[in-house]
């Protein structure tokens, strides 16, 4: 899920951008704006930061286990050679 603050920060930037004889449209096209922000990010498939942060976390910690599995079979697969 995309953070909702973001999408309220483009959408008021977006109607902030809007000649200025169109701001009495200004807030019926920020809400406009948000929904269609939050629509297409929807459709992104985005994950939060927290949850990327906890997958790469996840991550670190299989990749320091293979690496110590694999340090394991080497040192064994040595005393079997002797």
């Amino acid at each position: 899920m995309f953070d909702p603050k973001v999408l309220d920060e483009l959408a008021h930037k977006l109607s902030g951008a809007i000649p200025p004889g169109l701001h009495h449209l200004r807030e019926d096209l920020e809400r406009n704006f948000h929904a269609i922000l939050q629509s297409a990010f929807s459709q992104m498939n985005l994950v939060s930061r927290e949850e990327f942060d906890a997958q790469a976390a996840l991550l670190r910690r299989t990749r320091e286990k293979l690496e110590k599995l694999e340090k394991q079979v080497e040192e064994l697969e040595q005393r079997l050679k002797t």
